[in-house]
């Protein structure tokens, strides 16, 4: 795959629709070509402690971001016309449906990819969480879970093994 926007979401607390940190990354002819980063102010609007404890994200960290739809203005002319890849794509996947959901926004059906999944096809034993699958691609993952350095390494595992 050479043409698609690798995508990473965190979230503020257990409800999907609470993302409250985003990445992208645009890959077009096998290259880089621009990525986004941005703090959302989660819906509902609470941190639990383990998400915190994840992502070290908390709620003064979001209180003047933007809410979801004023993020996805800038992101939707990005990715026109890419799939979307994620590693673990059931979790960013269903986060993003989630919060369109909450701001009553028509979701287009995104094709989307997983790393993961295609992960384990590769190598079918150890370890698949995505700093382990970065390493086994050459990409040193040093600030996991922010937003932009996972959707960043998820794009170098997708044109590895995508």
């Amino acid at each position: 795959m050479k043409d698609f926007a690798a995508i990473d979401f965190e979230t503020a607390n257990n409800e999907r629709s609470s993302v409250c940190a985003v990445g992208v990354v645009i890959v077009r002819g096998g290259e880089v070509v621009d990525s986004f980063y941005s703090l959302i102010k989660p819906e509902p609007e609470y941190y639990n402690y383990w998400c915190s404890q994840v992502h070290g994200l908390c709620a003064s960290d979001t209180d003047s971001a933007p809410v979801f739809p004023e993020v996805w203005k800038q992101i939707e002319p990005k990715i026109a016309g890419l799939p979307l890849v994620a590693h673990n794509k059931a979790f960013d996947e269903s986060c993003l449906k989630a919060v369109f959901r909450v701001y009553q926004m028509d979701y287009p059906d995104y094709d989307f990819y997983c790393t993961c999944i295609a992960s384990r096809k590769v190598w079918p034993k150890g370890r698949h969480t995505l700093d382990v699958i970065a390493s086994r691609c050459g990409y040193d993952l040093t600030q996991h879970h922010h937003a932009l350095a996972d959707a960043e390494a998820c794009a170098a595992i997708a044109l590895e093994i995508l």
